[in-house]
C-alpha cells in the first residue's frame, strides 16, 4: 500500500472536479441552514453519517473488488433518489476517472471508462482508483468519508467568506466521526460476498436530495451542485 498514493487521492488539488461542487452546501446556505462555523459543522456531521457513509461503503466495495462495477453503480443509483445528484455524481466520476487513468494507468480503469462513457458514480470510481493505486478498502472509505465533508467546508468558505481557520477547525472536530464512518463502511463492504449488495448502507438525507433538485433549477449559482 502506498501512503503517498493515499495522500494524492485525498488531496483537494487532485484534478477530480470536486472544486466545482458544494455537496449541497450552497442550497443549505441559501435556505439559512448553514450560517457560520457551528452550523457548518452540524451540516457536515449529518452529511458524513448519511451520504458520506453510503459513498464510503460503495468506494470500499469497489476497492475490495467484491462486486462488478455495473452492480455497484446500480446500487449507487438506487441510493440516490435525486436525478440532479445522480447526474452530479456521474460528472464527478467521469472527471475522477480521467485523473486516475493519467496517474495510475490500469486495464481495470480503462474497462471502467469503456463501460461508462458518460461516467460512473464517483464513489465507484474512487474505489476503483484506490485499487489501481495499490490502496485497500479502508483507504477508499477514508477518502470518501473525508471528501463528503471537506468539499462542503471549502464551499462554505467561499459562499459566506467564512474564516478558513474556523472551517478547518470544524473539520478537525469531526475526525472521530470520520474514523467511525470509514470503519463501518469498510466493514459493510467486507460483508458483501456473504450478504450481497444489501449489506451496504442506504442511509437517507432527504434535505440534501430536495436541495439538490432545487439547486439544479437555479438560473444563477456558484457551484454545479
Amino acid at each position: 500500500m502506498s501512503r503517498a498514493a493515499l495522500l494524492i487521492l485525498a488531496d483537494g488539488r487532485f484534478p477530480a472536479g470536486g472544486h466545482a461542487h458544494s455537496g449541497g452546501a450552497e442550497a443549505a446556505v441559501k435556505a439559512g441552514r448553514v450560517t457560520g462555523a457551528p452550523s457548518l459543522e452540524a451540516f457536515c456531521r449529518g452529511r458524513l453519517h448519511t451520504t458520506g457513509l453510503v459513498s464510503a461503503a460503495l468506494a470500499a466495495a469497489a476497492a475490495l473488488g467484491v462486486a462488478e462495477p455495473t452492480a455497484l453503480d446500480a446500487a449507487a443509483d438506487a441510493r440516490t433518489p435525486s436525478l440532479a445528484l445522480r447526474t452530479a455524481a456521474r460528472k464527478l466520476g467521469r472527471q475522477l476517472l480521467r485523473a486516475a487513468r493519467a496517474t495510475w494507468p490500469s486495464p481495470d480503469l480503462d474497462a471502467l471508462a469503456r463501460a461508462f462513457p458518460k461516467g460512473a458514480h464517483q464513489p465507484v470510481v474512487l474505489g476503483a482508483a484506490a485499487r489501481a493505486a495499490g490502496l485497500g478498502p479502508a483507504d477508499a472509505a477514508y477518502c470518501a468519508a473525508y471528501e463528503s465533508i471537506s468539499g462542503p467546508a471549502t464551499a462554505v468558505v467561499r459562499l459566506l467568506s467564512l474564516d478558513p481557520f474556523d472551517a478547518t477547525a470544524a473539520l478537525a472536530r469531526l475526525g472521530d466521526d470520520v474514523d467511525r464512518v470509514a470503519a463501518a463502511a469498510a466493514a459493510a463492504a467486507g460483508r458483501v460476498p456473504d450478504e450481497g449488495l444489501d449489506a451496504l448502507p442506504a442511509a437517507s438525507a432527504p434535505l440534501l436530495e430536495i436541495g439538490g433538485e432545487a439547486h439544479a433549477a437555479w438560473p444563477v449559482r456558484l457551484f454545479a451542485s
